[in-house]
């Protein structure tokens, strides 16, 4: 090709045109990437040659050695193709909201610093680029505006060389003078960026059919707003009756009956960093020769910035032909879904005159631009009936601060809504969320997705329920557990087996629990200057969107070599290991080479329309009628979707491969010589083959090497490799496929294939096809994991200092996939969870991050000696069978930890703490 890349497919994969651009995924060159994404490191074998654990991550050589995984460590000269003149940005921002902007002053540049370039909001104004619409106006904020937030970026500067660049940094960083302001204006009044409320009256018992829910009739939005989730949509107010039941529900607790006790209380949870190991960047250069756009990126949803990126360009004066995203590992906590960080990188390579232009952001800069987690204040009204210890309502009023743009706010409102229930069964809940719009740093889609605040609230207001009623916390909780079939606050059913009162259940015979007063005596007379206290929560919290969608490729070479090509971008989790390793379920051991974060998916070309989340029944029936039509095509890696949702794809795919592959091929081998061959005589069903040792056996036959069925596959024709599609809205979307002769049942909705010998897979056209009803976006979620988390605390009583003495978690994920994965996924959570609980705060406004003064040194974020690293345990709830489904753990590890040792120090000191963090400022407060 004309740019300097090479054509082959180890080089680079073609995605799809996209109004008229050429789009293309890019793996990056080099040692390091060759051997992450195509040497079998993985070799999850044992001595003996038979499958075994997966030793190592997929990726950890590579990490470990220091090899460039992480966009943050590519330049210009580790891309063979680009120009090797690496240019440099940085941002200019406004840290006043409160003036109108005027200008931007260099004057304390000398003359030999001036930038290169200066990028401002006339010249994306002149030249007609804008963010993609997710991300709200004023990419750059124009002259003679309020800024919309603190953190605004008001300019770029561009230099062609580092050392001027890496001077002129310093220079104007933390210089209130380089951006000018006029006149002083009154804040902003903006609209909420969404609001939504949850209504559900139940039947006589908790398994009837409710009188109203959200599934069974709808959410109400409580005012006609346009509200950003995924896309710009309009929600009217819908339901009377469930305002009507609303209110009977509000009649009722301001009038209860004599037997019910009302817990009224306000719940704080500030706005906290995500701190991600990586600080947001990109690196990208502008071909103009070739009209060529090609971006290093860092992100959990290169997918949508394929599609985003031609469309903020393809009205600009920029012509382009062709787009070359270059995913990377990332760790992202979040904090890297619907960035807007990635359009800034394309903007600045646009105007790099034909350099390639790097911006990086140190520490500072990630404090005042990265998304945040939101902050909330919650108001609860629980009823709970004295004599039964039965809750009988749940009365919610949430607003999660937003800050300046919208990103997830309103999604993640409403979840925190859903969520409120945490592991209980209500009869009656009225749940009313509002994001609203505000001057703070943007907040996006931080590890928890506001789980972590409404579910910590609830159960800090259970254990005060259960102090004021006199019965034990957890005893309370086994009364009200919710358990299999009953209905959650929408009134959806959650999948499968429900097993937080297992959780419960070994939690209140846990040594930490049954002894907790006599050891708080014995501690507190062997440690006169401190006070001792337990603390236990539990929580389930969901995983998925409701939207989940995925692409995976299997292919089985005639040597048996097995290669995975996947959508989903590994960020920290550990998926391109656990994706390998789900492989060998169906192909005997895990696949030997796997390509994350692709885009390329020619062999099964479907397409997509509408909004998932807003379509009604008959317009998708009317778009199921295409038989290459789906309701979305891919999701970004978030809300816990590796482990269930991703590897639904993988095993699917690898299960048509061995299906329509593998076992035909053996039984071509076992039925083999004369008279039927040694299957003759035995009765050989499919549903009895066995992975044995790396081989093939079923009722007795001899074992096969998978090098021995791959050969045969091939040699007769057989599928060797497939692409599957799936589709999931809290429900799998199905069809009919004819396979080879044989006609199948998939829970996918998009299938090829391709038979040995082939050089291109076949699509085969689907029938029958199922597609959840569009009435279940209004179930909010159906998927949970369960863990509850028991704490030991010591407070001192002159400084109120906190130490943890040790904290155990029981866990309930179904089958682990790399149980070391879910390990380190449950250390790395609680640490979290630590931090947020006793350390992490950010102001939200002129005195917070937004400023570009913070750093780790005014930010504690909890070290080994803060989180009992050596006196932490944990545990998992054996699974139910084999069968059971892995189950995403990633968010809700994080969760209970903060509630337990909230109400770990109520028992330490007698007082009840209803903001976070809670320091020993605060506590010091209490105690004198």
């Amino acid at each position: 090709m004309d740019n300097g890349v090479r054509s082959s497919r180890r080089k680079f994969i073609k995605f799809t045109v996209i109004s008229g651009v050429g789009v293309w995924l890019a793996p990056l060159h080099g040692d390091a990437l060759s051997a992450l994404f195509e040497e079998n490191i993985l070799t999850p074998v044992k001595p003996d040659g038979a499958a075994g654990p997966a030793r190592f991550r997929i990726d950890g050589t590579a990490k470990v050695t220091g090899k460039k995984v992480f966009a943050y460590d590519i330049r210009a000269r580790n891309m063979p193709h680009w120009p090797q003149r690496q240019a440099h940005a940085f941002f200019v921002r406004a840290t006043r909201t409160d003036r109108l902007f005027t200008g931007i002053d260099l004057a304390l540049l000398d003359p030999d610093l001036k930038p290169d370039r200066v990028v401002t909001a006339e010249d994306l104004a002149r030249d007609g680029l804008r963010f993609p619409d997710f991300y709200g106006d004023d990419m750059l904020l124009p002259a003679g505006k309020q800024a919309a937030y603190l953190g605004h970026a008001v300019a770029i500067l561009i230099y062609h060389d580092f050392n001027r660049f890496r001077f002129a940094k310093n220079k104007v960083q933390f210089q209130d003078r380089v951006v000018v302001y006029g006149d002083p204006v009154a804040p902003q009044q903006r609209d909420p960026w969404g609001a939504f409320r949850y209504v559900r009256v139940g039947g006589s018992t908790p398994y009837d059919d409710d009188a109203f829910s959200s599934l069974k009739n709808s959410p109400l939005f409580p005012s006609e707003k346009k509200v950003p989730r995924k896309t710009d949509v309009t929600l009217k107010d819908q339901g009377p009756d469930g305002i009507a039941y609303g209110e009977r529900i509000a009649q009722e607790l301001a009038a209860p009956p004599g037997d019910w006790l009302i817990l009224k209380r306000d719940y704080f949870s500030q706005s906290t960093d995500t701190s991600a190991l990586e600080p947001d960047n990109a690196n990208g250069w502008y071909d103009a020769a070739t009209q060529s756009l090609h971006l290093v990126l860092a992100t959990q949803s290169p997918q949508e910035v394929m599609t985003a990126a031609v469309d903020m360009v393809k009205k600009s004066r920029f012509p382009l032909k062709q787009l070359f995203i270059h995913p990377c590992y990332t760790v992202g906590y979040g904090s890297k879904d619907h960035c807007n960080v990635p359009y800034y990188g394309l903007v600045a390579a646009l105007y790099g005159d034909g350099n390639p232009v790097r911006f990086a952001n140190d520490r500072f800069e990630h404090f005042q631009t990265a998304l945040k987690r939101h902050s909330f204040r919650m108001h609860y009204e629980i009823a709970v009936d004295r004599k039964t210890g039965l809750f009988q309502t749940l009365r919610t009023d949430f607003e999660a601060n937003g800050g300046g743009r919208a990103n997830f706010s309103p999604s993640v409102a409403m979840v925190a809504a859903t969520a409120a229930q945490s592991i209980y069964y209500f009869p009656k809940n009225d749940c009313t969320t509002t994001a609203v719009c505000s001057r703070a740093v943007d907040a996006g889609s931080a590890r928890g997705y506001g789980t972590l605040q409404s579910m910590n609230a609830t159960e800090m207001a259970v254990d005060e329920i259960a102090q004021m009623l006199g019965i034990d916390a957890i005893e309370l909780r086994l009364k009200n557990v919710l358990k299999s079939g009953m209905k959650n606050t929408q009134g959806a059913v959650p999948a499968g087996a429900v097993r937080a009162d297992e959780v419960l259940e070994r939690a209140r015979l846990h040594p930490l629990w049954t002894g907790r007063a006599k050891r708080k005596q014995a501690y507190e007379v062997a440690h006169p200057g401190q006070r001792y206290g337990v603390g236990f929560a539990c929580v389930q919290k969901d995983f998925g969107t409701g939207a989940e969608a995925i692409f995976a490729r299997v292919e089985l070479s005639p040597e048996g070599r097995i290669a995975l090509h996947h959508i989903g971008v590994d960020i920290g989790t550990g998926m391109a290991t656990s994706q390998a390793v789900v492989c060998a379920r169906w192909l005997g051991r895990p696949a030997d080479s796997v390509r994350t974060a692709v885009t390329e998916w020619d062999e099964l070309p479907l397409t997509t329309s509408g909004d998932t989340y807003l379509i009604k029944q008959a317009e998708q029936d009317k778009f199921a009628r295409d038989p290459m039509w789906t309701p979305a095509a891919v999701s970004p890696s978030s809300a816990s979707n590796s482990a269930y949702f991703f590897s639904h794809g993988t095993s699917e795919t690898a299960r048509v491969v061995f299906e329509h592959g593998i076992w035909p091929a053996a039984m071509a081998i076992w039925s083999g010589g004369y008279a039927g061959g040694q299957a003759a005589s035995y009765v050989v069903r499919r549903a009895d083959a066995r992975w044995e040792n790396g081989k093939l056996t079923a009722n007795g036959m001899e074992p096969l090497s998978l090098e021995q069925l791959a050969k045969k596959a091939h040699e007769l024709q057989l599928v060797t490799a497939a692409v599957g599609h799936a589709f999931n809205r809290w429900q799998w979307a199905e069809a009919d496929f004819d396979v080879h002769g044989e006609t199948v049942r998939r829970p996918l909705d998009g299938l090829a294939v391709r038979y040995g010998g082939a050089d291109t897979f076949t699509v085969i056209g689907r029938r029958n096809v199922f597609f959840p009803a569009a009435q279940r976006n209004n179930a909010g979620v159906t998927y949970y994991s369960a863990i509850g988390t028991l704490v030991e605390l010591a407070v001192g009583r002159s400084d109120g200092a906190i130490e943890l003495l040790s904290h155990h978690s029981i866990m309930e994920c179904g089958n682990q996939i790399v149980p070391q994965l879910v390990s380190g996924q449950l250390q790395g959570g609680l640490a979290m969870g630590i931090g947020h609980a006793l350390h992490e705060y950010l102001p939200l406004y002129e005195d917070g991050p937004g400023n570009g003064t913070w750093n780790f040194n005014r930010y504690h974020l909890p070290r080994a000696s803060d989180v009992a690293v050596w006196k932490q345990s944990g545990e998992v709830l054996p699974p139910l069978s084999a069968t059971d489904p892995s189950k995403g753990i990633a968010e809700v590890v994080m969760i209970p930890v903060v509630a337990a040792i909230a109400n770990g120090i109520a028992h330490a000191v007698g007082h009840r703490f209803t903001e976070l963090p809670i320091t020993a400022e605060k506590i010091q407060g209490v105690l004198s």
